[in-house]
Order: C-alpha cells, then sequence, then structure tokens
C-alpha cells in the first residue's frame, strides 16, 4: 500500500511540474509576442489558459481521490493539502499571463515593448521565481524557498523602477498615457505572479514543517 501511495505522490508531483511548465511557457510566451509583435501568439496564450484550467480540475481530482482513499495523515496529508494550494497560485499565475496578453492585444504598438526598460527583466525574473518555488515544493526545499522568498524583493524593487520609467514616459509624452497605464497594469500583473511564488514557497515550509508564516497549523 505505501508503495502505491508514494508511487501517486510521485504521478501528482509530476502532474504540479507539468503545470508550472505551461504557466512559465505562457509568461514567456506572452513577451516573445510584446517584443515580436506577434498579436496570433498572443491569442494563444490566452486561448491556452483554458488547458491551465483543465489542469488545475485534474490535479484536484487527484488530491481528493488520494485523501479519499488514503486516508493520510501527519506529514502525507500536509502534502497533498499543500498540493491543493500550489495549484491554485499556479492556476492564478496563468490567469495573469493571459491578463498580460490581453493587454499586449490591446497596445499593439511596433515600440511599445522597449518604452519601459525594465519589464523585460521583471517579466524573466518574475518566471523564475515561479520555476524554482515549483521545484522546491516538488523536493521539499526549506532553504530553497526561503532564498526564493527573498528575491521577491527583486521584482518588487523592478516594479518600482517601471513605475518610475512610466512617470518619465507620461512627463515626456502625455500622448501616450494610455500606453503607459497598460504598461503600468503588466507589471502589476508580474508583481502579483512574484506573489503567487512566494506563496508557493510558504506552502514548502508549512509542508515540511507544519507551520505557515512561524505559526504552527497541523
Amino acid at each position: 500500500m505505501r508503495i502505491t501511495y508514494e508511487h501517486e505522490l510521485e504521478e501528482l508531483n509530476k502532474c504540479l511540474r507539468d503545470m508550472a511548465m505551461m504557466v512559465e511557457k505562457a509568461i514567456e510566451q506572452t513577451f516573445v509576442a510584446f517584443e515580436d509583435q506577434n498579436y496570433t501568439m498572443a491569442e494563444d496564450v490566452i486561448k491556452g489558459d483554458r488547458n491551465v484550467n483543465d489542469m488545475e480540475r485534474a490535479i484536484e481530482s487527484r488530491c481528493l481521490s488520494l485523501i479519499l482513499r488514503q486516508q493520510p495523515v501527519a506529514r502525507d496529508l500536509r502534502q497533498i493539502s499543500t498540493a491543493l494550494k500550489v495549484v491554485t497560485d499556479l492556476e492564478r499565475i496563468g490567469d495573469h499571463a493571459s491578463d498580460i496578453a490581453e493587454l499586449i492585444l490591446r497596445i499593439k504598438s511596433d515600440h511599445a515593448y522597449h518604452i519601459v526598460q525594465h519589464l523585460p527583466a521583471m517579466a524573466a525574473s518574475a518566471q523564475k521565481m515561479v520555476h524554482d518555488a515549483v521545484e522546491a515544493f516538488i523536493k521539499q526545499d526549506v532553504e530553497e524557498a526561503e532564498e526564493i522568498i527573498r528575491r521577491d524583493d527583486e521584482v518588487d524593487a523592478l516594479f518600482n523602477q517601471v513605475k518610475s520609467d512610466v512617470v518619465e514616459l507620461l512627463k515626456s509624452a502625455p500622448s501616450h498615457a494610455d500606453q503607459g497605464i497598460d504598461l503600468l497594469m503588466i507589471a502589476k500583473y508580474l508583481e502579483r505572479i512574484g506573489d503567487h511564488a512566494v506563496n508557493v514557497c510558504e506552502w514548502t515550509q508549512f509542508c515540511k514543517t507544519g507551520a505557515l508564516k512561524n505559526v504552527r497549523i497541523m
């Protein structure tokens, strides 16, 4: 029974990694579409969000089935229950990638990508945080999770730089006000993606220790 259970946990982790790869790819494709003005790719990201939602439901079903059939306790229960939380954060990340793609379709400008110089770096940092956060969860690496949480400061700093870039844009080219607001919204979605990666790391800590934000829960 234990061997079967551990195999099912491995399959659960594989599904989580696959879902993480889907949302990582969505973030990457969104910014490739932005830079290359590839609006078909942006539309594909929006359509692909349905696949992320389907994956979320499939993983939730797998988790609930494990709880009902195996009746896990202690750390095993924490691992499955936190997987349910992690999958919700991944789904939200997919939503934000889709939201960014919609803004790119609205902007449709051949120079917008280069107006805000810190936006690409912010996208890269947020995407890497998502990847590393899921890996830390799967490996149950609390030290790595803590390091990733600290990296959120980098994303926040880049967000502040983007805000400064947009302010300068509005001063020098008031006619680009609508565009500037959309670019700021893109940065805000990236900041939220970083926040969801932090959530995944905090769930890793809970899964390993039973404590969330230094408060003992289970």
